[in-house]
């Protein structure tokens, strides 16, 4: 399991309230995006002081990279299924269309508060990006230990970002979230053959097979 995420400051509430305080959070963030939200809308929905959530992420970036890192216990890292393939798999099916939904609309808030928020693209990076980043890197090292790839094959260090574009591209494009089902199919029709690897059985038929099939 990844480990919990604290900022520099060293943590001042418990991993129960520290909880409350990231679900709250991203509960807010779904309710009223990134540029309405206020430290004391979330200390109020967390029970906490203003004070509280300052001492221990020292701004709202922070508070909101943590929490959209907290929301993802499970790390690329810390799958192990025995082939590249099945973490792959595992990893883009941690969660429910449901919840991919959800995580779509949020990123795409996200993304349009990061034009001009330096202090918001450093704590992504820092709390999301960078973790992210090296969890992939130990998921392909044992691919590579395993000797399904190549260390210098071209096209890993463009994995991470393959897979984002797995998940952003079809709401932009297709006005649809992605699906576990549009993930697999993904994964086997670009992501495998961009590594040289063969796709498995064909994974469930997306829900949206029209839009799926459009031009």
């Amino acid at each position: 399991m990844t480990a919990p995420v604290t900022t520099r400051r060293g943590s001042r509430l418990t991993a129960e309230r520290e909880a409350a305080v990231h679900a709250s959070t991203l509960d807010l963030l779904r309710e009223v995006g990134y540029e309405a939200l206020t430290m004391d809308a979330v200390a109020a929905r967390g029970h906490c002081s203003k004070a509280t959530l300052y001492r221990q992420w020292g701004g709202k970036a922070a508070l909101v990279a943590t929490a959209l890192r907290h929301g993802r216990p499970v790390g690329p890292g810390d799958i192990d299924t025995g082939s590249l393939r099945g973490d792959l798999r595992a990893l883009l099916t941690l969660d429910d269309d449901r919840q991919l939904e959800r995580d779509c609309a949020l990123m795409r808030g996200l993304a349009m508060a990061l034009h001009g928020n330096p202090d918001l693209m450093r704590a992504l990076h820092e709390f999301m990006i960078q973790p992210e980043r090296s969890g992939l890197d130990t998921l392909l090292r044992r691919a590579v230990d395993r000797g399904e790839i190549h260390a210098d094959d071209p096209a890993l260090p463009y994995l991470l970002q393959m897979l984002l574009g797995a998940f952003f591209t079809r709401n932009v494009l297709e006005d649809l979230p992605p699906t576990r089902a549009y993930l697999l199919a993904f994964l086997d029709a670009v992501i495998l053959p961009a590594l040289g690897l063969r796709p498995g059985p064909d994974p469930a038929p997306d829900p949206h097979p029209a839009a799926a099939s459009a031009p």
